[in-house]
């Protein structure tokens, strides 16, 4: 028995890692990836081709109906080019994240489970529907007893053991994928999914989160951070402030200035964490966050956030300037400080490949829409390059690191495309890092950190 199981008998918390409900899922998502497995293994055993378009499909709808965590790792892997073949990655796109609500009977039980019989008793209202629902959990409207608008974040029912069975199942489905193509290992990408999505079970967590970037950004007056409530929250329940604000999309047709300003509060929202002080939001969904009236944002969910060294924040400028200036040794240096390893001549010069194109905005100092090197279809062609690149090399394991530092730049990216923002990149960029001292980062990073009971973690 795990020391969870244990944990969990000890205080007799049913939510915490049940058996059964992990067996249970165990059966519904093995019997739907499983069945996949053997009809490829039965392919390659009589030398039939395989159609990866039908296969990629036949994935798709063999988890859609499922939800939870394992679509969150889905539209995750969905964003960054090469992690999956070009079949699966269009196909899991499609995957909705919105898992359907709790019922009031389920979300009184819920409540009652985390803050106590008389929980109403501690809020003027709580409203009964959900305004927002995700893979892991759902959102609720209330007013506190001062008046105060808040947010609930509710968590769903036995999630623990939803994220445990869905784990185990994603090593099936990457050796499904390894099966066919061995461009890119996936090896050192699954711990940092696991480690990722086990920590967003947190909720005490996420609050320290979000307290880390109310520090972070409190003069930023682009970016607002609600404040957590922790008499109001436990490890399954966060309750924070409402922010006011509306989807981004809302903003699409709005004039060029006011799309330009949503544009670089966003840029800055993510970046000024990572350069100042090492740490990065991995997870811009359009349901993260929203946008006032005034074109700032409001950052909403902090569950997927990573803390960095020092010395790989060097490496990504280290990058930049390696690529603007062609430098070849400073590039070899970056990559080998992000973690890729066995670097030949050859490999570098594909890697330098995806890099040229996310790097592309901030090679000019101008004003400039950002699809005129990073649209969609030139992302795919360079991506569908290297995938090919790579394979014919003998692959690649992306460092952990990478994946989400990837996601953030491709899922800011696709914010911009919406936008059709037209700022200068370049000089957005050098705002951050002209003056940069990177060996001061790892001071100001372990001080903010301990300021809300956080600290980094190697590896």
């Amino acid at each position: 028995m795990s020391n969870q199981e244990t944990d969990s008998e000890k205080t007799g918390d049913p939510e915490t890692d049940r058996l059964s409900g992990r067996l249970r899922r165990y059966a519904k998502v093995g019997a739907a990836v499983g069945g996949l497995a053997a009809d490829l293994g039965a392919k390659q055993l009589f030398g039939k081709t395989l159609n990866r378009d039908r296969h990629a499909s036949d994935l798709r709808s063999a988890l859609g109906g499922l939800k939870g965590p394992l679509m969150k790792v889905a539209q995750l892997l969905s964003s960054v080019p090469d992690m999956l073949p070009q079949e699966y990655a269009r196909e899991l796109t499609e995957l909705q994240a919105n898992a359907p609500s709790m019922g009031w009977t389920f979300v009184k039980r819920r409540m009652t489970s985390e803050l106590g019989p008389d929980w109403r008793d501690k809020f003027a209202n709580f409203e009964r529907e959900a305004t927002a629902a995700a893979s892991l959990g759902q959102v609720h409207y209330a007013t506190g007893k001062d008046g105060r608008e808040l947010a609930c974040k509710l968590q769903y029912p036995d999630m623990e053991s939803t994220v445990e069975a869905d784990l185990k199942q994603l090593k099936l489905i990457f050796q499904i994928y390894r099966r066919f193509d061995s461009a890119v290992d996936t090896r050192e990408i699954y711990e940092e999914i696991s480690e990722r999505l086990r920590e967003e079970l947190d909720y005490r967590r996420e609050a320290r989160h979000m307290a880390l970037y109310g520090n972070i950004l409190k003069n930023e007056a682009g970016a607002h951070v609600p404040i957590p409530v922790p008499e109001l929250s436990t490890r399954r329940l966060l309750t924070m402030d409402w922010l006011h604000g509306r989807k981004l999309l809302e903003f699409k047709e709005r004039d060029q200035e006011h799309r330009n300003r949503v544009a670089k509060n966003m840029f800055r929202a993510w970046y000024l964490p990572f350069y100042a002080y090492g740490i990065i939001h991995g997870d811009p969904h359009l349901g993260n966050y929203s946008v006032r009236e005034d074109f700032s944002i409001n950052l909403l969910d902090f569950g997927c956030i990573r803390v960095f060294p020092p010395t790989f924040v060097q490496s990504v400028i280290d990058l930049y300037y390696a690529l603007r200036d062609g430098n070849e040794a400073l590039a070899v240096s970056a990559y080998e400080t992000w973690g890729f390893e066995n670097l030949s001549k050859e490999l570098i010069e594909v890697l330098n490949i995806w890099a040229k194109f996310v790097y592309a905005p901030l090679m000019e100092d101008r004003v400039r829409p950002i699809e005129e090197t990073n649209a969609m279809a030139y992302g795919a062609e360079a991506a569908a390059k290297v995938h090919g690149e790579l394979k014919r090399l003998g692959g690649v394991t992306p460092p952990r690191e990478f994946l989400l530092m990837d996601r953030s730049t491709i899922g800011l990216g696709s914010v911009f495309l919406h936008l059709r923002a037209e700022i200068n990149w370049c000089e957005t960029f050098h705002e951050l890092i002209d003056g940069l001292d990177v060996k001061a980062i790892g001071t100001r990073q372990e001080a903010a950190l301990a300021t809300v009971g956080l600290a980094r973690k190697e590896g």
